[in-house]
């Protein structure tokens, strides 16, 4: 369904809409140029079958959300040159927008707090959310995510050398073969994908929406958010950061110094696990995540 949250048109999924039960709300917050459809449905499920109401959403500029073409399209040689020097860098819109969009998708749907999950990119907007309105946040979990500080460990070379790639052509389906590409180069060793199924769920996404350049402008809120790693200082709700072992995108050093930075975390890690959500990871997620959501509802 399509509702107005923070001035914007955002698609919200919700597994029990308008309910009055007082039913504690999970709301899950997707990566770059994820769509919610990208929330395995066997998480969604399993966290609905242990009492709880799961919100979805497509972040804006991706999927069924607002796209904001008119903003123009950035060049990401020069921001990453500016990233590299510790230029400033101006994005089109930032993380603490899209973070507003979330607080937004909670008003719109009169949810007063909820439990914030968050994976990658959109553990970087739960930790946002967490900072921004603190009273509105139950619990926070960032999923395969970082701080954002200065001198981390950085993606392999063979990972960057993919996601700086261009598709081999034009359309879908080059994309489709690019985006499947990706995802071997960044998935679970312990927990393998068969290519047939990376391309199945590759293809319902690009048919659902292909939308390649509001994944540049989030790139660039990403590079922008310089100064997350020293707000996390602020963040009062009850975290639980949680992170592969064998993740090539950000490296676990990155959840570690997430769940460093803010206080009380706690941190675990996932052998086998990469930068993707194969079932055998969703299992040991979900092992973490119910416990923690009944700890502080």
């Amino acid at each position: 369904m399509k509702i107005n949250a923070n001035g914007i048109d955002i698609e919200v999924e919700d597994t029990h809409p308008g309910d009055t039960t007082g039913r504690p709300v999970v709301l899950l917050i997707m990566g770059l140029g994820m769509q919610l459809i990208a929330w395995p449905p066997a998480m969604v499920q399993a966290i609905a079958d242990a009492g709880f109401r799961v919100v979805r959403f497509d972040n804006r500029d991706i999927g069924l959300s607002q796209h904001f073409d008119h903003l123009g399209s950035p060049s990401l040689l020069w921001e990453g040159l500016k990233f590299r020097l510790g230029w400033r860098i101006r994005p089109p819109y930032s993380l603490q927008d899209m973070a507003a969009d979330a607080l937004g998708v909670l008003d719109a749907l009169q949810v007063p707090k909820a439990h914030v999950v968050g994976a990658s990119m959109g553990g970087m907007i739960a930790q946002r959310l967490a900072v921004l309105a603190p009273s509105r946040v139950l619990s926070l979990a960032s999923i395969m995510s970082s701080s954002g500080a200065r001198g981390l460990p950085e993606a392999s070379p063979a990972v960057t050398r993919v996601l700086l790639g261009r598709p081999a052509g034009k359309g879908m389906q080059a994309a489709v073969d690019h985006a499947v590409k990706l995802f071997k180069a960044i998935g679970s060793p312990g927990f393998p994908t068969a290519e047939a199924e990376l391309r199945e769920k590759m293809m319902a996404a690009a048919k659902r929406s292909f939308h390649p350049q509001g994944v540049l402008r989030q790139i660039v809120a990403v590079a922008a958010d310089s100064a997350r790693a020293a707000a996390l200082a602020q963040v009062t709700a009850p975290t639980l950061v949680l992170h592969g072992s064998a993740d090539p995108l950000v490296p676990m050093a990155c959840g570690q110094d997430t769940a460093r930075r803010i206080p009380g975390a706690r941190f675990e890690s996932i052998e086998g696990m990469g930068h993707d959500l194969p079932p055998g990871v969703v299992e040991r997620l979900l092992a973490f995540l119910i416990p923690h959501f009944r700890a502080h509802g």
